[in-house]
């Protein structure tokens, strides 16, 4: 597990994305939909997209959002990433691969979910993202069945994402092989919404890491 990478998402102030960078997670995400308690503005965006240090890569994280509007802040806020975590088509997928910027496509899973249906964005991502779905696109604070991941055999590397908490490390240590690449760290680890708990975070990354 100590090669597995830390995405921190839903991160909004500036002195708290000053502490949680000193824990050297891989990613951290900027949340660009409205609808969403963990939304950043982009006056507030531009307020912190500059205090990130080049070696943590910034994703902006979108639902349904217009393909300029990404573009544009893509630009803005110099993005390494994006992840899209609506409906998105899989030619918006290839529209936006045209930017040479990594492309992370989330699915909601649920037990129904067809594994299947993620083969045709493959061409146009670099990684998939599994959450629990919902019809708020995500922030549930749930977990899925872990054990449908069984039923992934894609070589596309996978963000895992929905309800992890600081007690989780060793279920995760646990877990069957489905080329995980890294955890996707939100709501378990705040203190409200967009405020992170320093010390949860630090003790379960290095759980992880060790």
């Amino acid at each position: 597990m100590n090669s597995t990478k830390i995405k921190i998402c839903g991160m909004r102030q500036p002195d708290n994305i000053n502490a949680v960078c000193k824990l050297n997670p891989d990613f951290l995400g900027f949340i660009f939909y409205p609808k969403s308690k963990r939304f950043v503005t982009e006056k507030e965006a531009e307020k912190i997209s500059s205090i990130v240090p080049e070696h943590i890569r910034k994703v902006g994280v979108f639902v349904n959002e217009p393909l300029t509007s990404v573009k544009n802040h893509v630009s803005l806020f110099q993005l390494n990433c994006v992840q899209l975590h609506g409906e998105e088509p899989i030619e918006y997928c290839e529209q936006l691969s045209k930017l040479n910027i990594t492309i992370i496509k989330s699915f909601g899973v649920d037990e129904s979910f067809d594994f299947s249906k993620v083969e045709k964005y493959s061409p146009f991502c670099d990684f998939f993202l599994f959450d629990t779905k919902s019809q708020a696109y995500g922030g549930t604070g749930k977990k899925f069945n872990w054990q449908k991941l069984l039923e992934y055999s894609h070589s596309k590397p996978v963000f895992l994402s929905g309800g992890i908490g600081p007690t989780d490390v060793a279920d995760i240590k646990k877990l069957p092989e489905f080329n995980l690449y890294a955890l996707d760290l939100n709501s378990k680890f705040e203190i409200e919404p967009a405020l992170k708990d320093f010390q949860l975070l630090k003790k379960f990354m290095d759980q992880i890491r060790n």
